[in-house]
């Protein structure tokens, strides 16, 4: 993603993705599964967990506004990516014009 950035700032197990200093995608091994932790719609992020037994509120984050994934089940590597570019963008499109990519 243009002008994203990885940092292990909050502990070494984590990997923060920023785009101008804003995080828009937290990767994880919680006990046994690893998992991504993604900036969501509120109204996209209700509908995901409705129709994905994988994708539960954010892992220690706001949870009408962040989604865990866990792999395997129903989240498969295109809605993945899909979800990660959603972030990408919820993130980058609020910055100020000067700061967007």
């Amino acid at each position: 993603m243009p002008g994203a950035d990885l940092e292990h700032r909050l502990d070494p197990d984590w990997d923060l993705y920023k785009v101008s200093g804003k995080v828009f995608m937290l990767m994880t091994d919680l006990p046994g599964r690893p998992v991504v932790v993604l900036k969501a719609d509120p109204d996209n992020a209700a509908a995901l967990r409705e129709q994905h037994a994988d994708i539960t509120p954010g892992y220690h984050m706001n949870k009408k506004h962040w989604i865990t994934l866990e792999g395997g089940g129903t989240v498969d590597e295109k809605l993945v990516k899909q979800l990660v570019t959603d972030s990408y963008r919820l993130v980058a499109d609020a910055l100020p014009k000067s700061k967007q990519p």
